[in-house]
C-alpha cells in the first residue's frame, strides 16, 4: 500500500490520552472546558437562525455583522485596531493557530515558544514542517526573554505566546509583552498570540496583547474565541485577526480548507459577545474553585503550587511525592480515582500535572479529599 509521509511519524496527540472519560466513580479533573451549559440566550438564537433557515453558504470570513460586533468587542477590552475586514470566524482557535503558522512560516523554519505550552502547538508544527523551539520560563512560568534572545537563528520566523496560559495558568505582565514585541522588531520576527483565555485574568496587572503595543500590530496575528469565555466548545468558533496582508492570505486558507463556520451559529455568536452577565458569573466561580484548590493542595504532603494568574487551569507540582508525573497521575487515577494529565506529555512540565478547576464545586472538594487520603 502507499506510504504515510514521514511527518506523521511520531506527531503526538497531546493530553488524549488522559482525556479518556473515566468509570463514572472516577473525579475528573482534566478537561480544558468550562463546566457551565452555553447560555440559553446563545442556544435560542441558534434555534431561531435554523428556523428562518439560515443554512445556506456565507461569507467566508463570518457575515460582516458578526465580524463588526468581534471587532468592536476586543478594540473595546484590549485596545486593538482591527477592522472588521481583518476579521476572521474560524471553526476553533485551532484552526486559527494552524492558519497563523501556515501564512507564517515555511517547512523548516523555526518558531519560538515559551515552555510548558499546549501540545498543540508542537503538533501543529509538526503537520506544517515546521521546527518548534522550546524557550525557558522562570519559576512563576513566565518568559525568560533572554534565552528567547538566545534562542534566536537565521531559521527563527516567528514567536507564539499564550497568555494566560494553558497549563500553567500564568499571565504575563506588560513589560514581558513589550519585551516580546521589541525582540520580535529587533528580528523582523512575526508574533502569534493566543488569547483564548483572556477575559479570566485573576492577577494583579492586565492582560495585555501584543498587538495594542506600537509596532505589535503590523507583526502579531492574534488569535481567540467563544469557547472558554462563553462556555460554547461544541460550537467550534475561533477568530483570528492580524494585518490586512496577512489576513488577505488567511482567507485564502479558509476559502479552500473550510469555507465558513455553520451560517446558523454566527447569529448565535452575536448574541453571545452581549453576555457580559454569564462571562462575570462564569469567572466568580472559576475564582471560587480556584481559592478551594489552592488552600487545600498547601495541605496536602509532597505537592506545591503556584497560584494560577489566570485561566482555569493549576500546574502542581508533584516531585515532593517521590513519583515521576506519569506515575503520579496513573496512581492518582487506580488508587484515589481522581483523573489528571501529567505535565512530561509537553515540553518543560516534567515533575508537574495539570488540572481544570473548571469544575462544580463538589469535584474539586471530593477529589480533593481523595488526594488527602491517598497520599496522607
Amino acid at each position: 500500500m502507499p506510504s504515510v509521509p514521514n511527518r506523521f511519524n511520531g506527531l503526538g496527540v497531546g493530553f488524549a490520552p488522559y482525556l479518556v472519560p473515566p468509570p463514572e466513580d472516577v473525579v475528573r479533573w482534566t478537561v480544558g472546558e468550562p463546566g457551565f451549559d452555553t447560555p440559553r440566550p446563545v442556544v435560542d438564537a441558534a434555534i431561531d437562525a435554523l428556523n428562518r433557515g439560515e443554512t445556506h453558504y456565507s461569507r467566508g470570513p463570518g457575515s460582516i455583522e458578526l465580524c463588526t460586533k468581534v471587532s468592536e468587542q476586543i478594540n473595546r477590552l484590549w485596545g486593538l485596531q482591527s477592522i472588521p475586514e481583518t476579521v476572521m470566524i474560524t471553526p476553533g482557535a485551532k484552526q486559527a493557530l494552524l492558519y497563523s503558522m501556515m501564512i507564517t512560516m515555511e517547512p523548516g523554519d523555526e518558531l519560538l515558544i515559551p515552555a510548558p505550552a499546549w501540545p498543540t502547538y508542537d503538533g501543529q508544527a509538526g503537520l506544517l514542517g515546521i521546527q518548534p523551539v522550546f524557550t525557558a520560563t522562570d519559576e512563576n512560568f513566565h518568559p525568560d526573554l533572554e534565552d528567547m534572545r538566545k534562542s534566536i537563528t537565521e531559521k527563527t520566523r516567528c514567536i507564539l505566546i499564550n497568555s494566560p496560559n494553558n497549563p500553567t495558568g500564568a499571565v504575563y505582565t506588560p513589560n514581558e509583552i513589550q519585551g516580546i514585541v521589541d525582540i520580535a522588531v529587533e528580528h523582523d520576527l512575526w508574533i502569534i498570540s493566543d488569547e483564548i483565555y483572556a477575559r479570566l485574568v485573576w492577577s494583579d496587572w492586565p492582560h495585555v496583547s501584543p498587538a495594542s503595543l506600537p509596532y505589535g500590530a503590523e507583526r502579531t496575528l492574534v488569535v481567540t474565541g467563544f469557547s472558554k469565555s462563553f462556555a460554547m466548545t461544541g460550537c467550534r468558533l475561533g477568530v483570528l485577526t492580524g494585518p490586512k496582508e496577512a489576513m488577505t492570505a488567511a482567507f485564502a486558507c479558509q476559502a479552500n480548507a473550510n469555507s465558513h463556520v455553520p451560517t446558523f451559529l454566527m447569529p448565535a455568536a452575536e448574541i453571545a459577545l452581549n453576555q457580559d452577565n454569564y462571562v462575570e458569573e462564569f469567572c466568580e466561580q472559576y475564582l471560587k474553585t480556584r481559592t478551594l484548590l489552592c488552600d487545600a493542595i498547601d495541605e496536602i504532603p509532597g505537592l506545591r503550587l503556584r497560584s494560577p494568574e489566570g485561566a482555569f487551569y493549576a500546574f502542581i507540582d508533584i516531585t515532593g511525592t517521590g513519583m515521576s508525573d506519569i506515575e503520579f497521575a496513573d496512581k492518582a487515577l487506580e488508587e484515589a480515582r481522581v483523573q489528571l494529565i501529567p505535565g512530561s506529555l509537553i515540553q518543560g512540565g516534567a515533575g508537574h500535572v495539570r488540572v481544570s478547576y473548571a469544575t462544580e464545586e463538589s469535584q474539586i472538594i471530593e477529589g480533593i479529599q481523595r488526594l488527602k487520603n491517598w497520599l496522607g
